[in-house]
């Protein structure tokens, strides 16, 4: 069982998605990795949710990073993201997780998967800003082309208590450019749930 410490929750997300708004300065934050979960199913299994980070960035990542080189500044918003928020981190230390800075090109999501994601609204200052992440087939596809021991127990649990739609899943998958090889080894787990 994981330390209590290491189980995200909603609370974790919103503080994350908090941070992010407010030091970007824009309204969206985008979720990814296991802690996408959150977003739209926040009472998710506990093995789910178990993760010391939520990997993260702004919607206006690349807007801030030109805005940044106009000024001189060689800076990558992923990067500032580790300084600020990641492990070690002040934030790290008050809150006991940190933020993962990714970017759009981090996780491998199925084509379309923006016109199928899941939103959040959160209050930040008054005003309301935004999670998106993937749904969960979307996320599970992401977790599939990895498939590390970690995504398996991922999907497992996901399956186990929402029964995934293998075929749709398989579908998702075609739109993927996966090597043969990778392809068979992918079928093969999701025949085995």
């Amino acid at each position: 069982m994981a330390k209590g410490q290491d189980v995200r929750t909603i609370d974790d997300l919103e503080r994350a998605v908090r941070a992010l708004t407010r030091h970007f300065n824009c309204d969206t934050a985008i979720i990814i990795g296991s802690q996408a979960i959150l977003v739209g199913w926040p009472n998710a299994p506990v093995i789910m949710r178990t993760s010391p980070e939520i990997d993260a960035y702004p919607a206006n990542a690349r807007e801030w990073e030109a805005a940044r080189a106009a000024e001189g500044q060689d800076a990558e918003a992923s990067e500032e993201i580790f300084a600020l928020f990641g492990p070690g981190s002040e934030f790290h230390k008050t809150h006991g997780f940190y933020i993962d800075g990714c970017d759009d090109r981090t996780a491998k999501l199925p084509h379309g998967w923006r016109s199928r994601a899941v939103i959040r609204k959160i209050e930040v200052d008054a005003h309301t800003v935004r999670a998106i992440a993937p749904n969960t087939s979307d996320l599970i596809v992401s977790k599939l082309m990895v498939l590390r021991e970690k995504d398996k127990d991922f999907i497992r649990e996901c399956h186990a208590t929402r029964h995934l739609d293998r075929n749709h899943l398989k579908r998702l998958l075609t739109q993927m450019l996966v090597p043969q090889d990778q392809r068979k080894i992918i079928d093969a787990f999701l025949d085995s749930l």
